[in-house]
């Protein structure tokens, strides 16, 4: 398979300097005699104050070990296990490495850019590059023409696709409603709290959703790409709401004032995209990928 040594040797340097990074992320307990900042904005932030982000305001630093604990117990597992599979050339492994490097490329672009300046940052900024060159070669080493072969006709694509457009456009309109309404009034929005910008808004808005939305619109009409897009979108949306769903469980027991519909969205499409991993993958036929690798 091309680039299996190069992936596979970026794959185990994210493994353990994510391990490293996301341990320390949480048990670290370092306690900050600063509870409060003015930001900017004029708004009074409270500040997390204790271990690695202790800088972050409350919410940030509870979403942060919050996804943490994600990335521990769920994502570097699931990473071992996509690379063990992958390595056996199948294409249920490529597929679930190419998803989960998503998600950690997702994830550690967000921290290099979002995160109070910590003592991890080179760490973010290699763990961000890692994953994107893993993640790159990944998508590169796919067999684009002959891939939609490799999935039944019985896979319902047009359910999958319209979900995963309902879903991002979901997730767009909620950012836009938070956004556009503070912007019209010529005041920043609340959640900016301290921070610069709104990084995991651009990530959504400008990469995430319009993604998924193609996406969506591929695998409706079986394009070939779309099949990969969709299931590495798919896989790489399934570990991402569940550091959600930490970090909304966190905020909650903390006494964050969580909405409702927040509360209630993120786990529904969260199982809904569960079931269409499993679909996926019970759609997948290894024999004609095999017959393809040998072409």
């Amino acid at each position: 398979m091309k680039y299996k040594k190069s992936i596979t040797i970026l794959v185990l340097i994210i493994f353990i300097l994510a391990t490293i990074a996301c341990s320390y992320g949480i048990f670290s307990k370092d306690i900050s005699r600063k509870k409060e900042f003015k930001a900017i904005s004029g708004q009074t932030v409270k500040l997390y104050a204790k271990g690695l982000y202790k800088n972050d305001s409350v919410s940030g630093g509870l979403q942060a070990v919050g996804q943490d604990i994600v990335t521990l117990v769920i994502g570097l597992p699931l990473l071992l296990i996509s690379l063990l599979i992958y390595r056996k050339n199948l294409l249920k492994g490529k597929l679930l490495l190419a998803g989960t490097l998503g998600y950690f490329l997702y994830t550690y672009t967000s921290y290099s850019f979002l995160c109070m300046y910590n003592s991890f940052f080179l760490i973010y900024v290699m763990l961000m590059s890692l994953s994107f060159y893993a993640f790159t070669l990944t998508m590169m080493s796919f067999n684009i023409e002959t891939i939609s072969s490799c999935f039944s006709k019985k896979l319902p694509v047009k359910l999958i696709g319209g979900v995963l457009i309902f879903i991002s456009t979901c997730v767009g309109m909620m950012w836009l409603g938070t956004i556009i309404p503070p912007l019209k009034q010529g005041i920043p929005p609340k959640i900016l709290e301290q921070y610069s910008t709104l990084t995991i808004q651009v990530l959504d808005l400008g990469f995430l959703v319009p993604t998924t939305i193609l996406a969506g619109i591929l695998l409706i009409k079986r394009k070939p790409f779309g099949y990969l897009l969709a299931t590495v979108i798919t896989i790489k949306e399934v570990t991402l709401l569940t550091a959600i769903i930490a970090m909304i469980i966190r905020e909650i027991h903390s006494g964050v004032n969580v909405g409702l519909l927040v509360i209630l969205m993120f786990p529904i499409f969260n199982l809904v995209l569960i079931y269409f991993i499993i679909l996926i993958m019970r759609n997948i036929d290894e024999k004609i990928y095999r017959e393809s690798m040998a072409i």
